[in-house]
């Protein structure tokens, strides 16, 4: 049992530490944005996996009770492979720390989901206030497009039930109807994606853990890479240039091509849509994602390798 928290602790530290950073360094991910986001969520299933299953032996060491319930349907001599009885002193302190990070995870998570919710309350009220008043008798819109009389180019997808998309009037007079197509695509493509969730996700973590690389990188780069997915949607269905110029018309008054921090995102993207980058090919693109698929495999058959080898 000790041999198998100490092969935990490594491989969450690496998962934890240096896999980010060479993941956040390397040039595929902007070619290959989807099988980047799903490598980062196998990386973050990974630690956290680490940590689960940690805990469960640990905890199974400490308390009778816990040992009892988590090895009743399995064998005596599964049990005895584990070897709890001889666990180490460290093996408490190591329960109550996972523990506390296994709570503090669950109330980020939670906080993040209830304070998602009521700011979209608060856009929802504030979104009913901008909608013009119909002529009594005419029904409310309905539908999943919203167009909204503002002067300033702006559109949005707002999640929820019923989800909407929001487009202003000032971006349909600045866009040609190629340009509104590939911004209609663009926030399409994170409805689709649901990119909201692994955007709350990421926020959450990495706000409950900010001296965690990993998770530092995972906010940053998701925020980064759902945009990249989402202008691939957009440019797959209405063409790199057109997606890229809609870009530009739809943020230019924000200064879309300055070198401010807040607007190289947008400028990367423009660039991006103006340089496609070469596509991993199809079979690289089927191995890179079955290896980070099976990265999250490493802390099950760690923990369940004892018990495998004492089965007859």
């Amino acid at each position: 049992m000790t041999f198998c928290l100490l092969l935990l602790s490594v491989v969450a530290v690496t998962a934890a530490g240096p896999a980010p950073r060479a993941l956040s360094r390397a040039k595929w991910p902007e070619r290959e944005p989807v099988v980047a986001l799903w490598a980062w969520q196998c990386l973050v299933a990974t630690v956290l996996l680490c940590c689960v299953t940690a805990l469960a032996l640990a905890a199974a060491a400490v308390f009778g009770t816990v040992r009892a319930q988590l090895f009743a349907p399995a064998p005596p001599a599964v049990a005895a492979a584990y070897d709890l009885s001889a666990a180490p002193p460290w093996t408490a302190a190591l329960t109550v720390l996972l523990a506390c990070g296994a709570a503090w995870t669950t109330a980020v998570l939670g906080r993040e989901l209830v304070d998602a919710r009521r700011r979209r309350a608060r856009a929802r009220a504030h979104l009913r206030e901008r909608v013009p008043d119909l002529p009594a008798g005419l029904p409310a819109p309905r539908g999943p497009l919203l167009v909204l009389e503002d002067e300033y180019p702006d559109a949005w997808w707002m999640p929820g039930s019923p989800p909407r998309l929001i487009v202003t009037t000032g971006a349909l007079r600045r866009l040609t109807d190629h340009q509104v197509d590939a911004v209609l695509a663009h926030e399409r493509g994170h409805a689709r994606a649901h990119h909201h969730w692994l955007l709350h996700l990421s926020t959450a973590l990495a706000t409950g853990f900010p001296r965690v690389p990993l998770l530092t990188h995972f906010c940053d780069q998701t925020h980064r890479l759902v945009e990249l997915a989402a202008d691939d949607t957009a440019s797959r269905r209405c063409g790199h240039m057109t997606t890229a110029l809609a870009l530009i018309e739809l943020n230019q008054h924000r200064g879309v091509l300055s070198c401010a921090s807040s607007h190289r995102l947008l400028g990367e993207r423009v660039d991006r849509l103006l340089k496609p980058p070469p596509r991993l090919g199809r079979r690289d693109r089927a191995l890179t994602t079955t290896a980070a698929a099976l990265v999250p495999l490493l802390p099950l058959l760690i923990a369940f390798a004892p018990g495998l080898t004492a089965l007859p």
